[in-house]
């Protein structure tokens, strides 16, 4: 695999734009959620820079006089790393660093250098491998990394043949072996969900780091990896389930972003086909972060892209606990009283209404409404047992145990 940086901590700085497509408050939201990304990946941010453009330039992203102060910022403090939010061309890569003389990334770039870091098991760090190679391919323009100095020898290099395009062709066969391997992993994993027998399948999906792995330790009692960053799980976890005596299996899978690069949802789609195997998907919901409703959309599309929307799905609305409303003066009389200041029973009544009352609020953390939660899965999970195993109707909601 392409090496992946160390973890110690980088100084940084990150760059966005407001556009047409994205005012500032959206903007603002992209860079603390960049920031994060910066943090898990093993830097600190610094500084960050906005640009009001509407057209990125094609040479540098940002207008020259903007990146005439990044540049006097990142010689002044040492900077390392300097990232943007947004997709940069090879073109406009290249001529950024031989601008600031330092590391360049764009969110992909460094959301690939996350993935590099959490991928685990050789299934992971195989799709990760190819993502990076896909990502690196169009960058290697004037560029001589010195793959591999030799080659086989003899009929293996064309006459001519430039040190670039030996690179190339080096990265070209690379994915070619990547692709390979994987659709020999694909069949593995194949074999192996179908060795599950007919047992009711539960996905967990959801936006990163909304608690679905510390869900899954819940419900599970298993031992799933949780932290506070963001893409803590790579790796799709299974585990046999039992409510009552009602047995399933539930999978926790890599959580979602907004920007997810092509090249990720490509070479992940085998994980996600825990998802498009699923009988019921629970959405779970960071309802304490202040634009969870975005979320759910870039969730959402995600999982249209995947042709698993139209599931039977139960959203689940996490860290209740964590949850602060803005606070509204009714004397105000400027001031509009917004989503913003619902409290956790408006929000409740609202997405129950859109949802038809398939809507749960829980905190995984705390086990707050646990029990409810429990209830409700088994219930659905119960109706679609019963659907498939019509003469087995041994199991009875007065059967489930109290607690978790």
């Amino acid at each position: 695999m392409i090496e992946a940086k160390s973890l110690k901590l980088e100084n940084s700085v990150i760059v966005g734009i407001i556009n047409s497509r994205q005012d500032l408050a959206q903007s603002n939201e992209y860079l603390n959620e960049l920031a994060f990304l910066v943090h898990t990946a093993g830097g600190i941010v610094l500084k960050r820079f906005v640009q009001k453009i509407q057209i990125p330039n094609p040479k540098t992203f940002i207008g020259l006089g903007k990146m005439d102060e990044v540049e006097q910022f990142v010689i002044k403090n040492q900077v390392t790393t300097v990232v943007f939010d947004d997709e940069l061309t090879p073109a406009q890569q290249g001529n950024i660093e031989k601008i600031l003389r330092c590391k360049i990334l764009d969110r992909t770039g460094l959301i690939l250098d996350i993935f590099a870091q959490r991928a685990q098991t050789s299934y992971a760090r195989t799709q990760v491998e190819l993502a990076q190679y896909e990502y690196l391919l169009p960058r290697l323009k004037g560029l001589w990394t010195h793959l591999e100095r030799q080659r086989g020898g003899i009929g293996m290099r064309g006459p001519g043949e430039t040190e670039i395009e030996t690179d190339r062709r080096i990265v070209r066969d690379k994915i070619s072996l990547l692709k390979k391997k994987l659709v020999t992993i694909d069949k593995q994993m194949a074999t192996q969900r179908g060795n599950r027998g007919a047992l009711v399948r539960v996905a967990l999906v959801g936006y990163t780091n909304v608690g679905k792995s510390t869900l899954m330790n819940v419900i599970a009692k298993s031992e799933v990896f949780a932290e506070n960053k963001l893409f803590a799980t790579l790796d799709t976890t299974v585990r046999k389930v039992v409510i009552g005596n009602l047995p399933f299996l539930m999978s926790d899978t890599v959580g979602f972003i907004r920007k997810l690069p092509t090249q990720l949802i490509e070479s992940f789609k085998s994980t996600l086909d825990e998802v498009q195997q699923a009988d019921l998907l629970l959405h779970v919901v960071d309802i304490s972060h202040p634009n969870f409703e975005d979320h759910i959309q870039s969730v959402n599309q995600i999982l249209s892209e995947i042709k698993s929307l139209d599931k039977q799905t139960l959203m689940v609305f996490n860290k209740i606990d964590a949850y602060q409303p803005e606070q509204w003066d009714e004397t105000d009389l400027v001031t509009e009283r917004t989503s913003k200041h619902y409290s956790i029973e408006e929000w409740q009544n609202t997405w129950m209404y859109r949802f038809n009352d398939r809507a749960l609020f829980i905190s995984a953390l705390n086990k707050k409404n646990l029990k409810g939660f429990r209830d409700r899965v088994y219930a659905e999970v119960r109706k679609i047992h019963i659907t498939r195993f019509p003469y087995n109707h041994f199991l009875y909601p007065e059967q489930l145990a109290d607690g978790l």
